[in-house]
């Protein structure tokens, strides 16, 4: 006689002669802290059709015969198991129960569960949830923020309390510091060091809030899992917004497609693409040498606090002719043009504020108040050092490529991001909190998105770039 397929929510205590359909979302290693980290089973988080979400535990003597067979994501037929009362601390969901795998339970993957399930699901709380929480060793909840700086401890090789610092940036721009230790903690330094740029989201699941010194933390367990920017469909949506915060442009196709794949080209084939396709918005992944630092127009512009336009100096005000402003309020910016060249060419490149800010972890103001004395105009001093610096150095960037490139006018493209030489950063500053930075311009034509002042393990940027070779992106649209 078949199993009554029923869902998470009818169980009740006791052994189930039911059967449920569900998705296993996560599951790890639960490991006994007293006893050096002796393995006693695998401990998972298991989702119904009806977004009930509830944990289930396998006993280390029964290992041998389910791990070979879980796969986070998969949908499975459970039966043959027994439901217990969850303890009361530290809960992975809302559920009060527990299921515990017997000799009899049969877990066995679903290719057409009878209904659908949620691929994911997480319980975030916002800051003020997670202040309530802390230190009540009750929830565990689910993280989801902004990823604004990274410190690390580990070593190569790893060596004992390694731990890894992020800081991220919560709802109403609150900062909170999340830690991971020992075996996570290589895993997460490992992980950012090989996917080679900056991850701009992340989600943590399972993350234990703490208040230490009046300061609000988050200490990753076991069951801690961590996803960044578009590896979760709820860090893809905090994803896109955050890109539409930068350049100010509604999330519409093009604009998303332009973040979500990015290819690398030469600069010589970049040159032709701008002569051959159709005039379009789309973004590729460069790589060269600074041959030169081109400082005719300087190193710096006043912009228009509003809208980040280059101002017109009077003899008593400044004027911003897009908004109409006869007294505008002046901001220094970074604008510094530079020739780039790989083997196959050679291009003039302009990077904006966010990007060298970001670069070089100094705002325009304040390397202009290292430069100029009261009364000297910022934009006609001589370059900062480490502006002249670039030169000679190798790059690898994002450029931004725009309408105005397709046009007769076009002299330079846009770099949107700089993701460094390549070498490893060791162990940079801990920067608790970053700041938003819209760029403008100087000429109307050239902009860049904004960018984050902040330091991490690798300088880069917040995209993954992929896709398939130069030849074939000419005539496709971002």
């Amino acid at each position: 006689m078949a199993n009554v397929l029923v869902l998470l929510s009818d169980l009740q205590s006791g052994r189930s002669s039911s059967a449920v359909e569900v998705r296993l979302l996560r599951f790890w290693e639960a490991r006994n802290v007293r006893r050096s980290g002796e393995l006693m089973g695998v401990d998972m988080l298991l989702l119904d059709s009806q977004s009930t979400m509830i944990p289930a535990t396998v006993n280390v003597n029964r290992l041998a015969t389910h791990l070979t067979n879980l796969e986070e994501g998969s949908v499975y037929s459970l039966t043959g198991f027994e439901v217990t009362r969850c303890n009361q601390n530290y809960r992975l969901s809302d559920s009060s129960l527990l299921i515990r795998f017997t000799d009899s339970t049969s877990f066995k993957k679903v290719t057409e569960p009878a209904v659908p399930i949620p691929l994911e699901s997480f319980r975030f709380r916002n800051y003020s949830e997670m202040l309530g929480l802390a230190n009540s060793n009750n929830q565990l909840p689910d993280l989801i923020g902004e990823i604004t700086a990274v410190k690390s401890t580990v070593t190569d090789p790893p060596q004992d309390k390694n731990r890894v610092m992020a800081t991220i940036k919560m709802d109403n721009d609150t900062s909170v510091t999340m830690s991971l230790f020992d075996a996570q903690a290589v895993k997460i330094h490992d992980q950012l060091e090989q996917i080679g740029v900056d991850p701009r989201v992340v989600v943590a699941t399972s993350v234990n809030p703490k208040i230490v010194g009046g300061r609000l933390f988050l200490n990753a367990i076991s069951g801690t899992h961590i996803y960044f920017d578009k590896q979760t469909d709820a860090g893809e949506r905090l994803f896109y917004r955050l890109v539409e915060r930068d350049t100010g442009l509604p999330p519409v196709a093009p604009l998303l497609k332009s973040y979500a794949k990015m290819e690398k080209l030469s600069i010589s084939e970049l040159n032709d693409f701008v002569v051959t396709a159709t005039s379009q918005e789309i973004d590729f992944i460069c790589a060269g040498k600074v041959t030169g630092v081109k400082l005719d127009k300087g190193w710096c512009y006043v912009s228009c606090s509003k809208c980040f336009k280059k101002l017109q100096r009077s003899v008593s005000s400044l004027t911003c002719l897009s908004c109409n402003n006869t007294s505008a309020v002046g901001v220094l910016r970074y604008r510094v043009e530079m020739s780039i060249a790989d083997e196959t060419g050679e291009g003039l490149f302009v990077a904006f504020d966010g990007v060298i800010a970001k670069l070089h972890n100094m705002r325009a103001h304040e390397a202009a108040n290292l430069l100029a004395g009261d009364d000297v105009n910022p934009e006609k001093t001589d370059a900062p050092p480490f502006v002249r610096g670039m030169e000679g150095k190798s790059y690898t960037f994002q450029v931004k490529v725009g309408p105005y490139n397709f046009t007769a006018n076009h002299q330079s493209f846009t770099i949107s991001r700089i993701l460094g030489e390549g070498e490893r950063a060791p162990q940079p500053e801990f920067v608790e909190d970053g700041g938003d930075d819209d760029n403008g311009d100087d000429n109307g034509d050239d902009n860049d998105g904004a960018g984050l002042v902040r330091r991490k393990m690798k300088d880069g940027g917040c995209s993954k770039s992929a896709g398939p070779s130069a030849k074939s992106k000419k005539a496709r649209k971002a």
